[in-house]
Parts: structure tokens; sequence; C-alpha cells
């Protein structure tokens, strides 16, 4: 009797340490692979791309608009292909739990969208009663199916669709003919405007919802108490970010600084002509050297929240600096470009 109990004891810790060694290599594999998934894509080089996509075409000609319509094109493909994937809809361990690497895609994938939409309705139309171009108009919409689904459709061959769309106008900027009709894109001053103003709002509003992260910043200089809560009835200032939303703010304006940055490169290359004749060069440099400052890699396990002149760093207010930077050379940009 006492046998047959011994080796029942012996059997039920048996599977007790089964099961507790096989739960702890699950946990370990899934903070692997979630470390993995949720570290931020690097930086590409516009041109390679280019030419790479070129190349597949059986031509190395680039005309203008081919870059930037490329970087739009590989913007989506590194969402859609990075490590993990697109994490933003998944729906099983290690990605429902990656919220950083889903804010840093939303906020490329906002960029994304005003890019497009950009090249869809300035770049590729000659005047306001111009007809669109047919793979753009196919394209836009695609981008902007909502971003989280998992079910069919998926958000991804959504996102392929339009990429796949991007592909095609590209081929027609390189080969037309006989059926085939030829694709437009005018690198002029006023369609940047157009862009211009848009990157502006964007801008604006990361930066202040990254400021809204400390306390007092949302309220104007020598408030009473009473002035500050007859602001709030107004509903005048910006609601300020939680303590569990700040690395999500972060984040957000991590992946549409790393998103922007391109862009801006590929405009640097395709509106070289017309940024050199108004002297305007400069200033979208600056603008690329504050998204590569605010990119610069994240140190801390945590994003940290210090006060301004404390012991700790607060991120969030460094990254609204470089931000904020890039918005005071957008709004250069766009007097530049909307002078005659």
């Amino acid at each position: 009797m006492a046998a047959s109990e011994t080796l029942d004891d012996i059997k039920s810790k048996g599977i007790l340490w089964g099961f507790g060694v096989l739960t702890l290599t699950v946990v370990v594999v899934l903070v692997i692979l979630g470390a993995w998934w949720g570290s931020e894509p690097g930086q590409f080089n516009i041109q390679d791309e280019a030419l790479e996509r070129a190349k597949e075409t059986n031509t190395s000609e680039m005309p203008v608009g081919y870059t930037y319509t490329n970087t739009l094109a590989h913007i989506a493909e590194v969402l859609l292909h990075k490590s993990g994937g697109y994490i933003t809809n998944d729906v099983a361990p290690p990605g429902v739990f990656l919220d950083n690497i889903s804010n840093w895609e939303y906020g490329a994938l906002v960029m994304l969208r005003d890019a497009t939409t950009a090249l869809r309705n300035h770049f590729a139309r000659d005047q306001s009663q111009s007809a669109e171009d047919p793979d753009l108009a196919i394209a836009e919409p695609y981008f902007y199916y909502e971003h989280n689904s998992w079910a069919l459709p998926s958000t991804e061959a959504e996102y392929q669709k339009g990429i796949d769309s991007l592909h095609k106008y590209m081929l027609r900027l390189q080969k037309y003919g006989g059926p085939v009709k030829k694709a437009q894109f005018y690198s002029r001053a006023d369609n940047l405007w157009q862009y211009t103003e848009v990157v502006i709002k964007r801008l604006g509003g990361l930066s202040t919802r990254l400021s809204a992260n400390s306390s007092g910043g949302n309220y104007g200089p020598g408030l009473t108490e009473l002035e500050k809560q007859a602001a709030d009835e107004k509903g005048t200032p910006v609601t300020n970010v939680t303590w569990l939303e700040i690395d999500d703010v972060f984040y957000e304006a991590r992946g549409a600084s790393w998103a922007l940055l391109h862009i801006l490169r590929a405009i640097k290359h395709d509106f070289a002509d017309i940024l050199l004749d108004k002297r305007a060069m400069r200033t979208v440099d600056i603008m690329i050297k504050a998204m590569e400052n605010a990119l610069t890699p994240v140190l801390s396990p945590m994003i940290l929240n210090g006060s301004g002149y404390g012991l700790f760093a607060n991120y969030s207010l460094s990254m609204a600096n470089y931000i904020a930077r890039a918005n005071a050379a957008a709004l250069d940009l766009r007097d530049i470009m909307n002078r005659g």
C-alpha cells in the first residue's frame, strides 16, 4: 500500500515538473519572439530600393516620381514584412501584447496615407480639372482600410493591393505606349506646398500630444485655479496623457518620424529642381536632420518620464522638441513654396 502511494506521488510530481518545464519553455520562447518582433525596423536607402525595383522591370530608367512612389510602396512593404510581420491585428501572443510596435506601425501608416493621398490628388495631377491616375485611385483607398482587421479581408491583404497598384503606376512612369497611358508626376512648388500643409498639422498634433505628458503643461502661465477650471469647461486645454499611454504616444511618434524621414528624402530627390530654384534645400535638410535625431536609439528598457530638470530624462519632451523643430522647418518650407 505504501509503495503504491509512493509511486503515485512520484508520478504526480513528474507530471507537475513536466508541466512546469513546458510552461517555462513557452514563456521563454514568447519573450524572445516578443523582443524580436517588437524591434523597430532600420532605415533604408531610398535610391538603392528604387534601383532594385527598376531592375525587376528590366530597365534602369527612373523618371521623376519613381523614387517617391517606390518609397511609399517600400514603407508599406516594411510594415507587412518586417520581423513578425504586421503586428497590430494579431490576436494571439506574443503579438497581442506588443502595443509599442503596434503604435509604431500606426504612426508610420498615417504618414504613408497622407503621402499617398498627396500623390493621388496633387503630384500626379496637372490641374484641378485633370483626371486622376487610375492606378492611384485604386491604391489610395486600400491604405485607408481599417488597420486592425484580422478577419476577411485582412489588413495585410488590402494593403498589399495598394502596393501592387503603386507598382503599376511606377511601371507606367517607365514604360508606356499603345494602350498603356503614360503616368504623370508633377514636381511643382504648389503641389509640394499642399502636401507640406498636411505634414505641418500632423507634426503639430504629435508635438502637442507628446508635450501633454508633463503636469501643468496644458495651461498658459499665471492662471488661477478658477481660470483653469473655466478653461477646462470650455474644452480648450489638451487632455493630459496618462502614465500608461505615454509610451503609446512616444512610439506612434517614432513610427511617424521613421516614415516621414524616408518620404522627405524621396521629396529631396524628386523635387530637387524646384527646391534648388527656391533655395529651400537647406530647409528640407533641417527637417530630415530633426527626424534622424528623433530616431536615436532608445537606451532605457522603458520610456522615462522625468521632470524637465530632474534626475531622469523625459523621452516624450525630447521627442516633442525634435518634432517641433521639424514642424518649424515645414512652416518655412510652406512659405517658400507659396511665394511666386
